[in-house]
């Protein structure tokens, strides 16, 4: 029987009883709510049905509810501007906080407590409080059941205006977040569309997602404290790909996972306790079912530049002073991948740095690898002007590319060769099959690696790659998702038949950067809730996990 259906009558009840319980303070406030309807995030979210806007809609009969069994987990709204509080009302669900604080904050970073308790024993807590700020936030720090927290209704009550206070105790949230999920400090260029809905509704999607993926890839296998992102669709259950994959996500995704820099550490250990075998401050390639470093043990350029991008986000979200020194490591991994990974004749990215002059790679490129906007986190984070070339090379080998090989759809083959005179699609099979020289699995998460930097950076050439993609297969698919195909030649004519995330989701990003493309978007967006985590393919999960915290407006550029 499900507690919920036990619990519905206890819950109701204390609407009234919650008055008399002790422990409770009575508010006596005459400021109006300031709360209802406003924007909402929480740090996780129990199931479909109960985001944490639901705690703001007015209504006692839907409530937000917190993951089962974690005592640190919150709500936060945002009032939209600076006010002074005066009150908080807390109507709790049957799973209720016995420890928690009511915080506020003028910017989202420094929490100043209006109200602490450990002596909760739920029903309604209704408080009078004296603070100052934008955010009003409920910090959970231990649990009054065996569930997690639920609010049928967060009230905060105060008017416009206020001054922050003079003397503060700030509690940054999950051990001193820089950057927290949801907080969207940086924004995204002029123009760029969000799905339709609010942003507590989006971000709540986006952790329930990553919560199932979290779920279906993250473990802590093989002892000695490492966290590996585990790969059942790759050639070895860990590949570099996908350890870069989970560093970027859980980082960003910090705020709204108590567990996430236990995570995020556990896979620097990973990397630092797997060198690539050329380059040791790159990470290898490969690594079997005991977690050994496999096929020679050398470093995959499309890994390596998602880990070096994690540890910068983790440097701005943790800071580097505790057991590992991020920002040190990041550094160290982007001077190797320009040392090993860039061809220094192109200024283009190698495969690897197994690939040296003279080989039969050595002017071999692949597209998905084209990060730009991680160039740009590079040459932020080590001040090298190199990083502005190597940028712009990709930058303009993607114009050549549209241009001369897929004028009409702006597709990219999966790789390019001839990148020292003439750049052009293989004919047949370079590396992987026979369609090297076509849109495939690699070339697939191009629109979101070009749509990345459009929505960040309003670079025009991103820009104008991001549109000419969205163009082409908004009319190819005549505005239905389920149309996109797995794979096409570079001209449209479509390859197989089938629907993969790994092929639909990217197509979003550039959506996103067409004001006209808001029914585009809400439908690619629909597709994506609509499709579960495949626990057989990190691939596309990952692929569309970040996908949809780019299109939200939570991808930033550290």
């Amino acid at each position: 029987m499900d507690r919920r259906s036990v619990w519905a009558a206890v819950s109701a009840a204390g609407l009234v009883a919650g008055l008399l319980v002790a422990g409770t303070t009575s508010a006596t406030a005459a400021d109006p709510l300031v709360s209802q309807g406003k924007a909402v995030t929480a740090s996780s979210v129990e199931g479909a049905g109960l985001e944490a806007a639901k705690a703001v809609d007015g209504s006692t009969t839907t409530r937000w509810a917190s993951l089962e069994g974690r005592d640190q987990e919150w709500i936060r709204v945002d009032l939209g501007a600076a006010h002074s509080v005066s009150r908080v009302r807390l109507n709790w669900e049957a799973a209720y906080g016995k420890a928690y604080r009511v915080q506020t904050s003028a910017d989202d970073s420094a929490w100043t407590d209006v109200f602490s308790t450990s002596t909760g024993d739920g029903g309604v807590d209704d408080l009078t409080v004296s603070g100052s700020g934008r955010y009003v936030r409920v910090l959970g720090t231990a649990r009054g059941t065996a569930w997690g927290y639920s609010l049928w209704e967060l009230e905060v009550y105060g008017v416009a205006g206020g001054t922050p206070p003079t003397t503060t105790t700030t509690t940054p949230p999950s051990n001193g977040l820089g950057y927290a999920f949801g907080s969207r400090k940086t924004p995204y260029a002029s123009g760029v569309l969000r799905p339709s809905g609010s942003t507590s509704t989006l971000d709540a999607q986006v952790v329930d997602y990553y919560q199932r993926w979290k779920s279906a890839f993250v473990r802590q296998n093989c002892g000695n404290g490492w966290s590996q992102v585990i790969s059942p669709d790759a050639d070895h259950p860990y590949v570099a790909e996908a350890q870069g994959y989970g560093m970027v996500v859980v980082a960003t995704m910090a705020g709204a996972d108590a567990d996430a820099k236990r995570i995020f550490d556990g896979l620097v250990k990973w990397k630092i306790d797997h060198p690539s075998s050329i380059n040791p401050d790159l990470l290898a390639a490969e690594q079997d079912v005991n977690c050994r470093s496999v096929n020679g043990g050398d470093g995959a350029t499309d890994g390596d530049m998602d880990v070096a991008y994690g540890l910068l986000l983790a440097d701005r979200q943790w800071g580097s002073t505790g057991t590992y020194n991020y920002k040190q490591l990041a550094v160290r991994h982007i001077n190797a991948i320009k040392a090993s990974e860039v061809n220094p004749q192109t200024n283009l990215l190698k495969l690897g740095d197994w690939s040296s002059a003279g080989d039969q790679y050595y002017y071999l490129s692949r597209s998905s690898d084209w990060m730009v906007d991680h160039f740009r986190a590079f040459r932020k984070a080590t001040g090298d002007g190199a990083w502005d070339t190597i940028r712009t090379a990709h930058q303009n080998l993607i114009s050549t590319l549209q241009q001369n090989f897929a004028p009409s759809t702006g597709l990219l083959p999966d790789f390019v060769e001839n990148t020292n005179s003439s750049p052009r699609p293989p004919a047949g099979q370079v590396l992987e099959s026979v369609n090297d020289g076509k849109y495939y699995w690699n070339a697939c998460r191009v629109p979101w690696r070009i749509g990345a930097d459009a929505v960040t950076s309003s670079d025009s050439s991103s820009l104008n790659a991001a549109r000419k993609l969205n163009t082409w297969v908004k009319s190819k698919t005549g505005g239905n998702p389920n149309n996109i195909a797995i794979g096409y030649q570079l001209n449209g004519t479509q390859l197989s038949g089938g629907n993969a995330a790994a092929f639909f989701a990217p197509f979003a990003v550039v959506a996103a950067t067409d004001p006209g493309s808001q029914a585009w978007l809400d439908a690619l967006w629909n597709k994506m809730l609509q499709t579960p985590v495949d626990g057989s393919s990190y691939f596309s999960a990952s692929i569309q996990l970040q996908v949809m915290i780019t299109v939200t407006g939570n991808h930033w550029v550290p």
